[in-house]
């Protein structure tokens, strides 16, 4: 179902939609034993910090009932209504946040940062950028504390300001100060509900102090056209959302 006047207007304004219990339990019930069981048996305790980096179970991201979690659900339709027209995607991120009971002091917390700006395991010259996350919960996460990604609403249009005006390719803060003691908001949720973010949305991930694994699986959406413009993608945060650019902001914006 596309969006309303009032959903896109809440996105253009916080750089965030969430909307529950939008991926069918189906779907999700397909996915959580295939990840359940890789991390039972196949997690290796000394790769944790290399899986943080890039992905837990690399060898599911291209999974069909993985995949599916998005381009089976209502995820993509709202994606599509955002950015336009989108590439095809083709693998997903896992992300799991391991029980710091089990596995102390592997997986430190996430400052905020801007997902393939200055990430400490890059090049500093290199982007990889994109235009929208979208992230489908697979396990609950009831508490701050479990793990959850936080993130600053309207934080696209401070960081879009900082790229635009103080920042420049090779620098390695990822995010201005302002931003980096920011504390955010926690996604909390449960299997099935799903993230919309901005890539601009700085955001952070804490450890996960719950019993059991913090399970989400990303997809980075990218316009067909942003890996031709990335830098100019960073300082317009309009650039890969057409439909947005001249949408009226919410009474409350601050644009």
């Amino acid at each position: 179902m596309p969006l309303t006047v009032e959903e896109k207007a809440t996105f253009k304004r916080d750089g965030v939609l969430i909307c529950r219990g939008l991926v069918a339990p189906y779907l999700t019930r397909r996915a959580i034993p295939l990840i359940d069981t890789w991390y039972r048996h196949r997690l290796a305790p000394g790769n944790i910090s290399a899986y943080s980096q890039r992905t837990f179970a690399p060898e599911l991201g291209t999974h069909r009932d993985i995949l599916a979690l998005y381009a089976e659900s209502e995820a993509a339709v709202i994606a599509s209504d955002l950015l336009g027209e989108s590439a095809p995607v083709t693998t997903a991120q896992i992300q799991i946040r391991v029980p710091e009971s089990e596995h102390p002091g592997v997986q430190p917390e996430k400052p905020m940062h801007v997902d393939g700006v200055s990430c400490p395991h890059l090049d500093p010259q290199e982007l990889r950028t994109f235009s929208l996350l979208v992230g489908v919960i697979l396990s609950e996460i009831n508490d701050p504390r479990d793990g959850a990604l936080r993130y600053l609403p309207g934080g696209h249009r401070t960081m879009a300001e900082w790229f635009r005006d103080q920042w420049s390719l090779g620098i390695t803060e990822q995010v201005p100060p302002k931003v980096d003691r920011g504390h955010g908001v926690p996604f909390l949720g449960a299997p099935g509900d799903v993230l919309l973010m901005h890539h601009l949305v700085p955001h952070a991930v804490g450890l996960n102090l719950a019993p059991y694994p913090r399970v989400t699986a990303y997809f980075r959406i990218s316009h067909p056209e942003h890996r031709s413009r990335r830098l100019d993608a960073l300082r317009d945060p309009w650039l890969d959302y057409p439909g947005l650019a001249f949408a009226p902001p919410t009474p409350d914006s601050k644009e």
